[in-house]
């Protein structure tokens, strides 16, 4: 899952974008409304996390944006006031979620995913293949009897090759929906992911390589 984080207290911003890979989601981040909305055009979010009260740009303008837009991002709208008009108020403007601050990183995240859970791209939050299962909510994957121990790039690739339902995913993509904007797109970070995921997973093998477009479960 790709999320932006809009917030102009880069504290507060770096916190919950680490909280968020700790997760195993691709986060980038804006300081302003106007990098908001600038990211926010050339890159397709599942989760908008957007801070209200923002330099630039306001986030109510930024949530408006959004919404008259052609994206299919959720918005998670957050503010220091929590009162109910003010949650009415940022709600009624196109926004999905609402959280006040402060909060707790693990209701953020859960929060998150449940709107990842409604756009077109929806992810389930349990996946399987085979004797393979994976379990966003839990962070856990199986396969038969065992626990796989997957880094959080393993965890997300393996989760976008099991939504595809075998579908090849190119290389493109998987650097879309599991890296952020801060990677190099000449990496070989896929090719070795993709190799240590194999290793882990263990025979029979079931990522293949489609050459010259990408990879699928077979």
């Amino acid at each position: 899952m790709r999320v932006l984080v809009v917030e102009d207290d880069s504290a507060l911003a770096d916190v919950i974008a680490r909280g968020l890979r700790q997760e195993a989601l691709a986060v980038d981040v804006a300081a302003d409304g106007v990098e908001a909305v600038e990211k926010a055009d050339v890159t397709a979010y599942d989760v908008v996390v957007l801070d209200r009260d923002l330099p630039r740009l306001h986030g109510d303008d930024v949530c408006r944006h959004l919404v008259d837009g052609e994206g299919d991002q959720r918005i998670l709208m957050l503010t220091a006031a929590g009162t109910l008009d003010q949650k009415v108020e940022g709600l009624s403007l196109g926004a999905d979620d609402y959280l006040a601050k402060p909060f707790a990183m693990k209701e953020l995240v859960a929060r998150i995913r449940a709107l990842g859970r409604r756009t077109a791209s929806a992810i389930p939050p349990v996946l399987a293949h085979g004797d393979i299962t994976l379990d966003t909510a839990r962070h856990r994957v199986r396969r038969g009897k065992r626990d796989l121990n997957l880094t959080r790039k393993e965890f997300g690739v393996l989760e976008v090759l099991l939504a595809a339902q075998g579908q090849v995913v190119s290389s493109e993509e998987l650097l879309e929906r599991v890296w952020d904007e801060n990677t190099d797109p000449f990496t070989n970070a896929i090719r070795i992911t993709i190799m240590t995921l194999r290793r882990k997973l263990g025979e029979p093998s079931v990522i293949e390589t489609v050459v010259g477009v990408g990879y699928r479960l077979v």
